[in-house]
């Protein structure tokens, strides 16, 4: 039987908010920080006390400035780092994004992590790479 994915949900739509409550238990998030981010955030911290940054939410910060692809784009060593091939065995292989179209950019950045398989959803798009090898 193949083993199921790691896969991460990064979520760069400032107002995601509640939605957050709904997604996967275990699945690891990344989550822009904004008030309406940051209050649930806070509050599945208190309910879920059980999960660690492996397996609960993590938040990262907000640059008004930036757009939501840029926000992606700025975490990806970040989150390589604490879910790569050097901290996680195995390693994430699927990055589940919301809040941020898939575009050229976007695929270009994502490959230089070995990410070649991308498919758009209705809240953003799904990129998948094979497990790194060591």
């Amino acid at each position: 039987m193949a083993a199921v994915p790691y896969r991460i949900y990064i979520v760069v739509d400032r107002e995601f908010g509640e939605q957050l409550a709904v997604l996967e238990q275990g699945v690891p998030v990344w989550i822009v920080d904004t008030p309406t981010n940051k209050a649930v955030t806070q509050r599945l911290w208190k309910e879920r006390p059980q999960e660690s940054h492996l397996t609960g939410i993590t938040i990262f910060d907000d640059s008004t400035s930036s757009s939501p692809e840029d926000l992606l784009l700025a975490e990806l060593d970040q989150i390589d780092l604490h879910h790569g091939p050097y901290s996680a065995d195995p390693p994430y292989t699927v990055l589940e994004v919301v809040g941020a179209p898939l575009s050229d950019r976007a695929k270009k950045e994502m490959a230089a992590y070995g990410f070649n398989e991308f498919r758009t959803n209705s809240t953003g798009f799904i990129a998948r790479r094979p497990q790194p090898s060591r």
